[in-house]
């Protein structure tokens, strides 16, 4: 990706000098690194609140209540970690950290779920179907706030940044679904 990225500046920093617009090149640059810094400390008061609101949901319990309302559901998507509660436990609060928007926080309980996971595999150089449909849905990225998002929208000043909670909901349901659907299919090939 570095290369990728060395490669696009050059290849714009030679069209400027072909075009006589090397001041052009070098005001936006300036521009567009005054305004990261901008969104970027923009970001830090919406991030706070949001982790905030997930580390009183966690210590109030509600993250574990809502984690408990969908290990029943997630048995049925991984009907072979029914003996494996650490994994299921790291896979629901992973779901619902992610549900929430807050996909930092979900990236430390997706990992424990792997580990967990993995522990009870018999090919260690082969994931197993839980794996793969974890990978599947926790890619697909199922949300209910997207909370980064809007703190994004919110810091770049859009004026309504909450309008996009819908289509996010619509499409990242499509996407969960979807992803379950091909992996659920996939794996009756692949065993």
């Amino acid at each position: 990706m570095n290369y990728i990225f060395i490669f696009l500046i050059l290849i714009s920093f030679i069209c400027a000098i072909l075009n006589n617009r090397m001041d052009i090149v070098v005001n936006e640059m300036l521009r567009s690194s005054q305004r990261a810094v901008e969104i970027a400390f923009g970001l830090i008061g919406i991030m706070a609140f949001w982790l905030g609101i997930v580390n009183i949901a966690k210590k109030s319990g509600l993250v574990d209540i809502f984690s408990k309302l969908i290990k029943k559901p997630l048995l049925l998507i991984f009907p072979d970690l029914k003996k494996n509660n650490d994994a299921l436990s790291n896979i629901a609060l992973n779901i619902t950290a992610n549900a929430m928007g807050l996909a930092n926080a979900a990236t430390p309980f997706g990992i424990k779920a792997m580990e967990d996971m993995q522990k009870e595999n018999q090919n260690k150089q082969k994931a197993t179907n839980s794996m793969c449909t974890f990978l599947a849905i926790n890619t697909a990225g199922f949300q209910i706030v997207p909370a980064v998002v809007i703190a994004i929208l919110s810091a770049a000043k859009m004026d309504n940044p909450s309008q996009i909670i819908i289509p996010t909901l619509i499409v990242t349901t499509i996407a969960f679904v979807s992803a379950l659907f091909f992996v659920k299919a996939l794996e009756r090939f692949y065993k």
